[in-house]
């Protein structure tokens, strides 16, 4: 049976789509442009967004669950790097959380989370550089502004003064990102959210969703080979010499290369190649200025290469290891652990992404107005909020029993029906129980399934005019019956309504055909049908029931079909 989302996985994939729409739209405007700190300016979007909405949408657990969700849309950017954006948002999604749980929802819960959150940036940054190229750049680094002190004869150890000066700077900058969301969240408060209608700006989106891509043969032991190859690589690097780490690297990157047409995306750009230049001549002259002799150039030279070789493994190995990711069976994997709710609320995201983005506002108009753009993103996700619910939540579901004529279906319904009633759950509707004489079926009586009435419905057929159905006439009183059975007012909230049988006569809009539309068109019943295995399809489309779930008798016993159902109800 497909899990169900609850509220709050809804409300977070809301959020994470906003969030995700921005770092698509804005992200890829910011990075064209070549604007500077422009990561900074996406995170304070994040920051402003978690915090305005928290003022109405206050339940624990948003946070994280809504990075998670935009860390995972984050691989529709057109952008080939999303490893290192994917864990800063979901990093700083769990900062905000963990702030908000520590403090509170107040002030200093907001301000604190919001600077934490904007100054992981830097750690990031610092941490990256690091795993790309290995502790030979922190040494290069700390050269570097050594040979400056010396040169400009500083007495003070400059070394973390730059690292001091940008921490200072992204806090500052978180600072005013929680000030933005707490002036939103207030004004959130104050006025309704549908009085805030969003300009819509002229962006278009390029999204490279995977499904539009031509199919991968995806494999779970190149997974395992990939992960194993890139283990194997930075083990060469640190202690094996470097003909050996070389040559291996340069095997495995080919490797890669012909699997997966996404590995060379990153080797392809001169911007790579330029940068690998300007590293190994940064590291050989810093190298050679601050320890002088005469294998220092070359020592400096092989170290540069080996942080370069180093930097290649994790840009294509997390390439390839990103795309294996997406392997329907990891997929399905997780549907059946504690994070079932995750691929729905992806698929959600999905769908609701291309309406928030085209809700996107220009550059200027958030610089402008931010607070007022924000609270028209609330408007926009209250909106969405009520769309699906009335959609997806509070709606009706429809289970479906079906199989064979004459093989037990009411027999089956009967059990259901039962169990139903010993716990005490809400149940209406109507059985058709089969009368037989000797080994013959000479009709069938309609039965109140709430009142316990029994009505002659379907006799065969004696040539006394009445409508008939196949071989059978149909008798207006038990018609009457069941139409008011089925049409009963007073049904219990979330009750179930069964219908036992649809079949031909309501594919022919008669029968129960308008007493079917009237309950699915209303949000108060879930609907319990049994059909012959050989209509199930015709009466799905007929009424275009989304995801009905359908239990055949030969394959799941009355007592699995009823767990599920009671699993479904309770959510």
């Amino acid at each position: 049976m497909k899990a169900v989302l609850s509220e709050k996985w809804i409300k977070a994939s809301i959020i994470g789509t906003i969030w995700a729409a921005s770092e698509i739209v804005l992200g890829s405007f910011l990075h064209n442009l070549r604007i500077p700190f422009s990561g900074n300016i996406l995170t304070a979007i994040g920051i402003v967004i978690l915090i305005s909405v928290n003022y109405k949408w206050t339940e624990k657990g948003l946070f994280w669950r809504a990075g998670l969700i935009c860390a995972i849309m984050k691989t529709m950017s057109p952008s080939a790097v999303i490893f290192g954006p994917m864990i800063a948002i979901f990093s700083e999604a769990i900062i905000m959380e963990l702030s908000i749980r520590l403090f509170g929802r107040t002030i200093a819960g907001y301000v604190s989370g919001a600077i934490l959150a904007m100054s992981w940036n830097l750690f990031q940054k610092i941490a990256n550089y690091i795993i790309f190229y290995g502790n030979n750049i922190v040494e290069v680094y700390t050269n570097l502004l050594r040979l400056a002190q010396k040169q400009l004869h500083i007495e003070t150890d400059i070394v973390w003064l730059p690292v001091i000066v940008l921490l200072v700077a992204y806090a500052l900058f978180g600072l005013v990102s929680a000030t933005i969301g707490i002036m939103a969240g207030r004004r959130l408060i104050k006025t309704p959210a549908a009085a805030m209608p969003l300009k819509a700006g002229n962006y278009t989106s390029t999204l490279n969703g995977h499904g539009s891509k031509k199919e991968f043969s995806y494999s779970l032991w190149w997974l395992i080979a990939d992960i194993t190859l890139m283990i194997i690589s930075f083990l060469l690097l640190s202690f094996a010499p470097w003909p050996v780490w070389s040559i291996t690297i340069s095997v495995v990157v080919t490797l890669w290369a012909l699997r997966y047409k996404r590995a060379l995306r990153q080797l392809s750009k001169p911007k790579f190649w330029i940068f690998f230049v300007l590293i190994t001549l940064i590291t050989a002259f810093a190298f050679v200025k601050t320890n002088p002799g005469e294998n220092i150039l070359l020592a400096g030279l092989l170290t540069g290469f080996q942080m370069n070789f180093r930097a290649v493994v994790v840009i294509v190995g997390f390439a390839v290891i990103g795309t294996e990711l997406y392997n329907p069976v990891i997929r399905e994997f997780f549907l059946k652990t504690s994070f079932k709710h995750l691929p729905l609320a992806v698929e959600l995201s999905v769908e609701s992404l291309p309406s928030f983005i085209a809700e996107m506002p220009d550059l200027k108009t958030i610089i402008r107005d931010p607070v007022s753009v924000f609270c028209g993103f609330f408007s926009h996700a209250e909106q969405r909020l009520k769309e699906i619910k009335n959609g997806h939540d509070s709606s009706h579901k429809v289970f479906i029993v079906n199989g064979p004529v004459g093989k037990g279906k009411t027999s089956y319904i009967k059990n259901l029906v039962k169990m139903f009633k010993e716990d005490n759950i809400a149940i209406t509707g109507i059985i058709s129980e089969r009368v037989v004489e000797g080994a013959v079926t000479v009709g069938y009586d309609l039965v109140d399934i709430d009142k316990g009435e029994k009505k002659t419905f379907l006799r065969l057929d004696h040539g006394n005019g009445m409508e008939t159905i196949g071989r059978f006439c149909v008798y207006s009183e038990g018609m009457e019956m069941g139409r008011k059975a089925l049409r009963r007012d007073g049904v219990a909230w979330q009750s179930i309504t069964v219908i036992d049988e649809v079949g031909n006569l309501e594919l022919r809009d008669r029968g129960w055909s308008e007493s079917i539309s009237h309950l699915l068109s209303e949000d108060k019943s879930h609907l319990l049908i049994s059909v012959r295995d050989s209509l199930t399809k015709e009466v799905i489309d007929k009424w275009s029931l989304q995801n009905p779930i359908i239990f055949n008798i030969a394959e799941t016993d009355s007592l699995k079909a009823y767990q599920s159902i009671v699993q479904y109800l309770n959510g």
